[in-house]
């Protein structure tokens, strides 16, 4: 019986026999505590799925391997959705790997997903684990992308979903936002403003669950299905690191130059990769390199200082989706440059404005913050960061049909 014909045989077992007793567990990996549920810990860190699957067996044949299931074709990686029959999924998954001579790259089109941007990873992930819990309402905070897989996944799965918006979100984002039933409550301020509106609807906090102190609220009306906080969206979007492997033969890049903000993308990359690295299906992590919005761009701060971090003086507006002043995983993005060599640097508006033009008149038609890593790639290369040899992916990550 091959690989694919024992995960054909599970799944239909797992449809007529009972689900397991529960699902994974939490734990703080600053301070070791374990929680049921819980969107962060008692000691304000973000929180990771206290039970992951590792591998033992070898990679399988590529040329056989059934992709028909989408990114849940990697279930064996996925610590959610254990019984196929929790699983809110749309198909989504295994984008194209595409040549890009221009570029002297690879681009993923992670825009081709079923809302447009590669966030549909970790929404079916994170809706998946809300329908394991049996949760009945969820809420997110989302500059648009994140917000609007989230209520499209929600209402794949029959959950109730309110999303809380920038005052200035992209009229693109909200009709997608509000047609699937969710509500939108746009929010006038930061993002960081964003933010705390969101938590203030997720309610008061008990001993443990889901609410705005890291406990459950008490009418269990709310779970905060953040695309930040949730270590189940980062489950899905890990994934990309498989379709890569696979897409490969089980081979990593040199190196993979990608948008960064929160890190969902980043470190879904770095925890995938990682895995597979662990598993032995790849023999080394390829270097993860980010790209920041000018003005906006902790991670280049700490890494080169506030003129690297800033060059014009003058705050990027255009990468809306990762303007991100404070990113909760800031420790998990630190490691993953530090493990794989990588790095950060940040792109100015006039940058992602050529890099943008171009993309388009090469037939890649993606939205503005898609396209800080195609310009950052050329940045790394000028830089002598990356050789002109190297091996190197850029995911494409968000459509420009939304804009």
């Amino acid at each position: 019986m091959t690989r694919n014909d024992e995960r054909a045989d599970r799944d239909r077992r797992a449809r007529t026999e009972p689900s397991r007793s529960g699902v994974s567990p939490l734990r703080c990996p600053a301070c070791g505590a374990r929680f049921t549920d819980r969107w962060r810990c008692s000691c304000g860190r973000p929180l990771v799925l206290a039970e992951t699957p590792i591998l033992d067996d070898a990679p399988p044949d590529p040329a056989a391997f059934d992709t028909r299931d989408g990114l849940w074709s990697f279930d064996e990686f996925i610590a959610v959705g254990t019984d196929p029959a929790d699983r809110v999924s749309l198909g989504e998954g295994v984008t194209p790997l595409v040549d890009a001579a221009e570029w002297d790259a690879a681009f993923k089109l992670e825009y081709v997903f079923p809302t447009g941007s590669f966030k549909d990873r970790g929404a079916t992930t994170t809706l998946t684990r809300a329908s394991e819990l049996g949760v009945e309402r969820v809420v997110e905070d989302s500059s648009g992308n994140a917000g609007a897989a989230i209520a499209t996944y929600a209402a794949r799965a029959g959950i109730e979903a309110e999303i809380y918006v920038p005052a200035d979100v992209k009229d693109a984002k909200l009709r997608a936002i509000e047609r699937t039933g969710a509500k939108a409550v746009r929010v006038e301020g930061t993002r960081a403003d964003v933010t705390e509106a969101c938590l203030a609807a997720v309610g008061t906090s008990t001993e443990d669950g889901h609410g705005a102190a890291g406990g459950a609220d008490t009418d269990g009306s709310a779970w905060y299905a953040s695309h930040a906080w949730n270590p189940a969206f980062f489950e899905g979007t890990a994934t990309i690191a498989y379709e890569l492997a696979l897409q490969r033969d089980w081979t990593a890049p040199d190196a993979v130059v990608c948008p960064l903000g929160h890190g969902t993308l980043f470190l879904g990359l770095y925890w995938g990769f990682r895995r597979l690295y662990r598993a032995g299906w790849i023999d080394e992590l390829p270097r993860l390199l980010g790209a920041q919005a000018a003005g906006v761009a902790p991670i280049v701060r700490e890494l080169h200082g506030g003129d690297a971090a800033d060059p014009t003086g003058v705050a990027d507006t255009a990468a809306d989706g990762i303007r991100i002043a404070d990113p909760v995983r800031i420790d998990g993005i630190r490691e993953a440059i530090a493990d794989s060599d990588g790095d950060a640097i940040a792109v100015t508006a006039a940058a992602l404005e050529r890099a943008l033009d171009r993309l388009h008149a090469a037939g890649f038609y993606i939205e503005p913050t898609s396209a800080v890593a195609p310009a950052a790639l050329r940045a790394y290369r000028d830089r002598g960061v990356l050789d002109a040899d190297d091996d190197v992916v850029v995911p494409l990550t968000g459509s420009g049909l939304k804009t």
